[in-house]
């Protein structure tokens, strides 16, 4: 997290040849451009981020509205809306300044996806926004019923939202959850979030609404097959991020989360300080391009 904040480090990973070769698989680069060329490549079903969160800052939060009308409409002058869908960090675009600012700023967004033919879906944060972002979700699907939810299995409370938000048109994507969170909101025990993402995703294949299951866990990726099958239920995806498990994600048709923008250099070190598996990864990768 240290290394998130540290500028020299930054210029070292963006600038040494090997580990600009590791960072191109995990980010799909800085621009529009770049991130609709890497959608154009994939062959599958994507969801894309504009990298950035916690804006305190108007301007910066108009920058990432417009970054998403931008995305959206070269998207959509591609031929690529219709599987190409975005993800959105309310804290991206000014949920720490005014809740109804944040909800004004992903109404136009949602505004222009529909015009594009595609979809929104609402990135979750950590607990304390839990309740906030819940609030902005209802607000917008009084107009687009189709904006998507993200649920984390580690929080407490996640399978009674569950049950909330199962109903016919709900759109959830279902996560593990990766913030540090305090034992009073969250499951500490790694099992045992897997085992309550389990119990989560049984309440959601049971509903009436359209599941999303973002998991590289083989295991998991199983059970959810099998439970699909008990529930006879056909109308649900797969998740993955972009630059982990390729192979796995064209099997499953997975829908890729393709991260972009300015800001890649925070979302990657994130990426390896939210678990430590994550770093043994990065490494193997920075070994294997050499």
């Amino acid at each position: 997290m240290a290394a998130s904040r540290n500028e020299t480090v930054r210029h070292l990973v963006a600038n040494a040849p090997i580990s600009r070769d590791v960072v191109k698989r995990f980010v799909a680069g800085e621009s529009t451009a770049d991130a609709v060329e890497v959608v154009r490549n994939l062959g599958l079903p994507v969801t894309l981020d504009y990298l950035g969160e916690d804006t305190t800052d108007k301007a910066q939060a108009e920058k990432t509205v417009q970054a998403y009308l931008e995305l959206l409409d070269a998207l959509h002058a591609a031929g690529l809306a219709q599987d190409a869908e975005v993800s959105v960090k309310l804290s991206a675009v000014g949920q720490a300044l005014d809740e109804s600012l944040a909800l004004t700023n992903a109404s136009r967004i949602c505004a222009a996806a529909e015009q594009c033919g595609t979809t929104v879906t609402l990135d979750m944060e950590d607990h304390t926004t839990t309740d906030s972002t819940l609030r902005i979700l209802h607000e917008l699907r009084r107009t687009w019923p189709w904006v998507g939810a993200v649920l984390q299995s580690y929080l407490h409370r996640t399978l009674d939202d569950c049950k909330q938000l199962a109903g016919p048109g709900s759109r959830v994507r279902l996560v593990k959850g990766a913030y540090a969170e305090p034992p009073e909101v969250a499951i500490q025990d790694p099992h045992e979030v897997d085992l309550n993402y389990v119990r989560c995703l049984n309440v959601l294949l049971a509903g009436e609404g359209y599941p999303m299951f973002a998991t590289h866990d083989p295991r998991l990726i199983e059970i959810i097959g099998e439970r699909a099958r008990w529930y006879d239920k056909t109308e649900f995806e797969y998740q993955m991020l972009y630059g982990v498990r390729t192979e796995e994600q064209r099997r499953l048709g997975a829908r890729v989360y393709v991260p972009y923008g300015e800001q890649w250099y925070g979302y990657l070190m994130r990426r390896l300080a939210e678990r430590p598996a994550n770093v043994t990864f990065f490494l193997r990768s920075l070994a294997s391009s050499s």
